[in-house]
């Protein structure tokens, strides 16, 4: 199916949530997941479909004790089970979509990858691994990336969906490969350590919305997390972004958090007004790529 066919077949409008969650040193897992709960009980009694938390939000879990990367890979890897049990439970009580962030997590072969689950509202949990770890992931945690099939959409009772996880949004195949397969809105989880590492994401995720005419859904971690390795500083402005045209926001920007602040961004997107920026909008991205030129080939 097409894209346009994908999104013909669509809702006409879906509100969507993007968390900024600061992290801070806590005694227990239970302190995570009173905090997400509230966010998403919250998101849910606002009526949304999605709700997004960040990329590495569960090194939370870690804070306790001062492990050694090796050790704390080992930690996080083994908390995997109660969480995704805890979030797919969430997703099914609130009646909501969660992109569950990511963390790390040891596949068959003992390979780390930094994974991001997705948890529906249909019981079904589904998972994308990042295929661009940052140069810190590598020598920190030994992060390997993912497959071609960690570029493929999620269906969602809301459409096709994509996950890019934080780098991998600065590399524009991925995002047209989502578009490509139909998707409609683009999540990214990041987490970035200073402004400029910030500005990285939102300026790239800004230009696969107007390259793809999609929207794309940041949502990043502030606070800090002094007993765990590479956690040290953090800074997000977590955004919901849009086209930029005439139906959509101004700016671009449908909503966003205060910068470092902990808070949720909720907007309703508008996929009749997508629909209508790529049929006949002031430019047409899609339709006037010139595939007689160029194209991607994924080695799938």
């Amino acid at each position: 199916m097409t894209a346009s066919a994908t999104l013909a077949a669509t809702p006409d409008k879906i509100r969507v949530a993007a968390v900024q969650y600061r992290l801070h040193g806590i005694s227990s897992p239970d302190e995570l997941e009173r905090q997400v709960e509230y966010f998403t009980a919250s998101a849910s009694d606002y009526g949304c479909d999605f709700i997004t938390f960040p990329e590495l939000f569960p090194m939370q879990l870690l804070s306790p004790a001062r492990l050694s990367a090796a050790a704390a890979m080992d930690a996080i890897d083994a908390l995997t089970p109660r969480f995704n049990a805890f979030m797919a439970g969430l997703a099914q009580q609130y009646r909501i979509n969660i992109v569950g962030g990511s963390h790390p997590v040891r596949i068959a072969g003992g390979a780390m990858r930094n994974r991001g689950h997705i948890f529906l509202r249909d019981g079904t949990t589904h998972h994308r691994d990042k295929i661009h770890p940052t140069p810190s992931e590598r020598e920190a945690w030994g992060i390997e990336g993912g497959t071609a099939r960690d570029a493929d959409v999620i269906e969602s009772d809301c459409g096709p969906v994509g996950l890019m996880i934080c780098y991998d949004s600065e590399f524009p195949e991925l995002a047209r490969r989502l578009v490509d397969q139909g998707a409609t809105v683009l999540f990214v989880p990041y987490c970035t350590d200073d402004r400029r590492g910030h500005l990285r994401v939102r300026y790239c995720c800004a230009a696969r919305a107007v390259e793809n005419q999609c929207y794309v859904v940041t949502a990043g971690v502030t606070g800090n997390l002094p007993n765990v390795f590479n956690m040290d500083i953090h800074h997000a402005e977590s955004a919901i972004l849009t086209p930029s045209d005439f139906p959509f926001a101004r700016d671009g920007i449908a909503a966003e958090v205060t910068p470092n602040s902990e808070g949720m961004a909720i907007a309703d997107l508008s996929l009749a007004d997508l629909r209508k920026a790529r049929e006949g909008g002031a430019v047409r991205n899609l339709a006037d790529r010139r595939l007689d030129l160029y194209k991607v080939e994924w080695l799938d």
